[in-house]
């Protein structure tokens, strides 16, 4: 499942979310959280599990319910199973238990609904909580359904007491730069895709390529949008440039001629396994 570019669409809006099939969103998350005020939960639920059930099924389909201790995610999961969303975002996630509460849950509804077993995967949002920072390593071999990890920097300040997550020139205070280190490096334990967080100022363009491509440098793969504006920008942001391509596939092909080479030459330069781990990487991106 390529996770580049995640577009958020208010769960009440079906309007949005026919319209955001078109944008060129690798992923459509249908937002049944933080987008929606608590009266029009239930009527988002309807909305959301109507368009699982018509919907062109151009993009992945994503559906973030509420956190799991919040009294409403049971509802939210018995609404939307039906409709065959291709994953669920889990905010507030807290490692591994929770993971493992979501998968169980998943897998009672798809043998009620009488779906793949499976087949539904999970986009926990893993640091939303302070308990959930500590627990950033330990996702790895919970359940095949993590499809990746990413986090915010939204709700962990008020969860503490900050007065914000970023200096005045939009960057990540220290305590935020780790947390974002720490769901980099979580994922590669898992094996799973690290996804960059949201950039907030959807009409500045110019910063969110500049963050966007700091993430891609950092070994993030994806990015989640909250504005339609933002995904052509965060697609060729992590899209593999041509002359990238080129010269992984000549690693690829350097050490598929001498497979038991340990170290080669290539354009005048030394390349080892770390090198063609990174290209079979990267070309697993296009």
């Amino acid at each position: 499942m390529n996770l580049r570019s995640l577009l958020f669409v208010p769960g009440d809006r079906p309007e949005r979310m026919e319209k955001a099939l078109g944008l060129g969103a690798r992923a459509l998350i249908l937002d049944l959280e933080d987008a929606v005020a608590p009266p029009r939960k239930a009527e988002a639920r309807r909305m959301v599990a109507d368009f699982l059930a018509t919907a062109e099924r151009r993009c992945a389909l994503f559906v973030r319910i509420n956190p799991l201790d919040s009294g409403l995610s049971d509802d939210d999961l018995a609404a939307v199973m039906s409709g065959r969303p291709d994953g669920i975002v889990l905010p507030k996630a807290e490692g591994a238990a929770s993971l493992a509460a979501l998968d169980d849950a998943l897998a009672r509804g798809e043998v009620l609904h009488g779906l793949p077993l499976g087949g539904i995967a999970i986009l926990p949002i893993a640091s939303e909580t302070p308990a959930a920072v500590f627990r950033l390593g330990s996702y790895g071999g919970v359940t095949p359904r993590l499809a990746g990890i990413t986090w915010g920097a939204e709700d962990l300040p008020a969860a503490i007491g900050a007065s914000t997550s970023r200096e005045e020139d939009g960057s990540f205070t220290a305590p935020y730069q780790m947390c974002r280190a720490l769901t980099l490096f979580g994922a590669g334990a898992a094996g799973v895709a690290p996804i960059e967080t949201v950039y907030p100022a959807f009409r500045d363009l110019s910063g969110l390529a500049a963050f966007a491509a700091r993430a891609r440098r950092d070994g993030f793969t994806g990015m989640m949008a909250i504005h339609p504006s933002q995904v052509p920008v965060i697609e060729q942001a992590f899209a593999p440039t041509e002359a990238e391509i080129t010269h992984a596939e000549a690693i690829v092909a350097a050490f598929a001629a001498d497979p038991g080479a340990g170290a080669l030459s290539l354009d005048g330069r030394m390349i080892d396994r770390p090198h063609l781990k990174q290209a079979e990487r990267l070309l697993a991106l296009r």
